[in-house]
């Protein structure tokens, strides 16, 4: 299967926020190649919001080329074979915790569609939540200005709203 499948399969299979959805399948249906960053209309991307639920906290990165605290995440590789996939790598990527972090089951958490600069137009976001393990030690990455841990109650006041709204979806599906 291939990612451009999967990334149909996943998106039809996601109940919430349909409108978004069905605007992300739309874009697949237009464009082959609408996972991958040389698609000009835009393309899908993937995240993961890396969460620490034992100790109340999550990882965010300072995004080197927007200054902005943000959820790990990127581009579409061609060796990739799902959006979840992709969204572990970039996870694991960014984070620099090598081995232990794993997504949190239920497919994607939330989708996010934000506007990028030309040649491209649009990234369609598919949000995932991947869980730390016990003990994990981040180490910035290239692509990082920093990189913190930020408990639950001060992401509203260092992130913007689509962080929030990923944490708050991500907190709702762990129950709490």
């Amino acid at each position: 299967m291939s990612l451009h499948e999967d990334a149909v399969l996943v998106l039809k299979a996601y109940e919430d926020q349909p409108e978004l959805r069905d605007l992300y399948l739309e874009h697949l249906a237009a464009h082959p190649d609408g996972v991958y960053k040389p698609c000009g209309a835009g393309h899908v991307t993937g995240s993961a919001l890396v969460i620490d639920p034992a100790r109340g906290r999550v990882l965010l990165t300072l995004h080197k080329k927007l200054g902005m605290w943000l959820q790990m995440g990127g581009h579409c590789e061609p060796g990739d074979r799902s959006l979840a996939e992709v969204a572990l790598r970039e996870a694991r990527e960014e984070s620099g915790i090598a081995s232990g972090v794993t997504l949190l089951d239920g497919g994607p958490v939330r989708l996010d569609r934000h506007a990028i600069p030309a040649p491209c137009h649009w990234h369609l976001d598919v949000q995932y939540a991947a869980l730390a393990p016990a003990g994990a030690v981040a180490e910035i990455s290239e692509e990082s200005l920093d990189l913190r841990w930020f408990p639950y109650e001060e992401v509203a006041a260092v992130a913007d709203t689509s962080v929030v709204r990923l944490l708050e979806a991500t907190l709702a599906r762990l129950g709490g």
